[in-house]
């Protein structure tokens, strides 16, 4: 069994750019993937939350998957989100992403129905049992409307051998403690990595091992530099980054979905794109846009 942390440091949940008519660009999404590798992150997610996995079909899902693995080539590791609201389907995509070459999986859990601690169980152990890869939780209470608590996850981690880390997008210092506490405390290999990037500092303060978060999809240079800081011991460097990411927050408060705001942020950030995004969500507006600028100026990010 592995016993070293697979999955760890900076690893953006990259944006799918999309043309104007819906469909994949393949260019714009390959020049943002060799920007974010060119800024030195450690590794790739794919099909996320900011990838916009829930407003995609199955298919276009799979060709998205295959798309990123064949263009990422090794240069890092490529995680591949699978989960939605049923079994099948998560299997059908995690035994895809396997075939196509994904070096792991994150999987939601469904974010539907409420699902009982035994249904839930089980349905890791489906997924997870359905493949040879490593697989990462992902706990987005904010968005499943169920929490995937600390001691859930050990329970799933002994169950599945191959359930190596959690993606925990909260917005809790307590739970980011208690995950590291509980679950990474009796299980090293654990990846713990934090959800948002204001708790980037934290989870590394606390024993944590890195970060899966938006920013780094239009300043992955933040991150990285903080990441770097922190391992060479400058506290006080880690710190300065640190005061940035707080900030990035407010961010996404201009549209719900944020999908678009991250797409608009790379643009202004330098690195032209399509910026259009599928429904439910929508264009960001002139006046937003004007606010969003203001504030990555405000930040010194663009």
């Amino acid at each position: 069994m592995q016993h070293t942390v697979q999955f760890s440091g900076i690893i953006p949940p990259v944006s799918t750019i999309f043309t104007a008519e819906g469909g994949l660009d393949k260019n714009g999404t390959a020049a943002l993937i060799d920007d974010l590798i060119t800024a030195g992150v450690d590794g790739l997610f794919f099909l996320g939350s900011g990838g916009e996995f829930s407003q995609l079909s199955v298919e276009e899902r799979k060709a998205i998957a295959a798309f990123a693995i064949d263009h990422v080539a090794g240069r890092v590791p490529v995680l591949i989100g699978t989960g939605g609201t049923n079994a099948r389907e998560t299997i059908a995509l995690s035994q895809h992403a396997a075939q196509a070459g994904a070096d792991g999986l994150v999987v939601i859990n469904p974010y539907y129905w409420k699902v009982s601690e035994q249904n839930l169980i089980r349905y890791y152990q489906q997924v997870a049992g359905s493949v040879d890869l490593p697989v990462l939780l992902y706990n987005f209470p904010a968005l499943t409307g169920q929490d995937l608590s600390p001691a859930l996850v050990k329970t799933l981690v002994e169950a599945c051998p191959n359930i190596v880390g959690i993606k925990d997008t909260i917005d809790s210092v307590a739970h980011l403690r208690s995950m590291i506490h509980t679950v990474k405390a009796a299980h090293p290999h654990f990846s713990v990595l934090c959800g948002f990037d204001d708790h980037l500092f934290n989870t590394l303060l606390l024993g944590g091992d890195g970060v899966i978060s938006a920013s780094s999809n239009f300043a992955p240079q933040l991150s990285v530099r903080l990441l770097q800081a922190y391992r060479d011991g400058d506290l006080a460097q880690a710190a300065h980054y640190h005061q940035t990411l707080l900030q990035i927050p407010q961010i996404y408060q201009l549209d719900t979905p944020f999908v678009n705001v991250i797409k608009e942020a790379i643009v202004l950030c330098g690195r032209p794109l399509s910026t259009h995004v599928l429904p439910p969500a929508g264009p960001l507006d002139d006046a937003r846009k004007a606010q969003l600028k203001a504030l990555l100026q405000q930040l010194k990010l663009c």
